[in-house]
């Protein structure tokens, strides 16, 4: 049995830059963390010549064109699987559809796992770029690369989106002390709410293709708040993060009539009254998870539970999508 596990993420800042749309006219930059929280994929031989795959769903298939699902189908394909004697299953930390980057982390997972099968080495660069390819090229998903590229090399990393498709990865130049304390201080709580990243995503592509100035000018401050926030984190300023945060979600609650609701905007001004310094929805919004820094964490977990949300705590992940049997 071959066992692969891939970490989902948080964005830092930046977020929404690193879409095609965007990026292929103005270049993209964003900051990433992956976390401890994991998608995980087994993979076994059997002895019946169909695969058997287990999500949400369970197939067995003996064609690989009739996999219904289509990461799985697609990434079968692109690396030429031809014995189908095989069960494959997945499961998660988190659910699906929370903001922290589940499909990007599944498919890395699952490529890392396919090539480890094959007893083929791939680079952290390639297997994001495998990613990539199968969910935005093969499968048209108005999604972008950020997902991908974090779980594939874990840590706290800066990305740059070229205008050629090219991606540019280094890690966050922050010091050991002031990774402890961003950690320490950065709270994250479940809202309740589960939806798809995909009609969000899909109203930003659709404007930015359509050069929508308040889309692009949105972005494009967004894009500038991220390096902002590379300069506040690498000085040791985190307090100045977190204010750079809550301007970051001002600017992002834009974007989208459905990128928060009543209940959100009165749980993000709920934690601002005890003790978060700023916050976001992580992720394309609609729901999932409210992060926050604070340096009053007491208080404001109180006031969080008291409202019936639900803390996730984590840590930093450093190792990236990995066979750990």
């Amino acid at each position: 049995m071959i066992i692969a596990r891939s970490p989902l993420r948080i964005s830092i800042g930046g977020g929404g830059t690193d879409l095609p749309s965007y990026y292929e006219q103005h270049g993209g930059f964003l900051i990433a963390g992956a976390i401890d929280k994991y998608v995980y994929l087994t993979l076994h031989r059997t002895f019946v010549a169909e695969m058997i795959i287990k999500y949400s769903q369970m197939e067995r298939i003996s064609d690989v064109d009739k996999i219904q699902h289509p990461i799985i189908r697609e990434a079968v394909k692109l690396l030429n699987i031809t014995d189908l004697s095989l069960e494959l299953t997945s499961m998660a930390d988190i659910p699906a559809g929370t903001g922290l980057g589940s499909s990007g982390s599944f498919t890395t997972a699952l490529l890392k796992i396919l090539h480890h099968h094959k007893k083929s080495l791939i680079h952290p660069q390639e297997l994001a770029e495998q990613a990539c390819h199968i969910e935005i090229n093969l499968l048209n998903e108005p999604t972008g690369k950020q997902d991908q590229y974090i779980a594939s090399y874990g840590g706290i990393n800066c990305f740059e989106f070229q205008k050629n498709g090219e991606v540019k990865a280094w890690p966050l130049n922050i010091s050991g002390e002031d990774l402890f304390n961003l950690e320490d201080n950065l709270l994250l709580f479940f809202t309740g709410y589960s939806r798809s990243a995909g009609s969000i995503l899909k109203e930003q592509d659709q404007k930015t293709k359509g050069s929508n100035s308040d889309m692009v000018e949105n972005l494009h401050f967004v894009k500038g708040l991220g390096l902002q926030i590379k300069d506040a984190l690498e000085s040791g300023n985190l307090r100045q993060f977190g204010l750079l945060m809550n301007e970051h979600w001002q600017y992002k609650k834009k974007r989208s009539g459905s990128m928060s609701n009543q209940d959100i905007d009165d749980w993000y001004e709920l934690a601002l009254k005890n003790g978060a310094v700023g916050g976001k929805l992580i992720g394309a919004g609609g729901g999932g998870f409210l992060m926050f820094y604070t340096e009053e964490k007491v208080k404001l977990r109180h006031a969080m539970r008291a409202a019936g949300l639900t803390e996730v705590r984590f840590r930093f992940e450093f190792e990236g999508t990995k066979i750990v049997v």
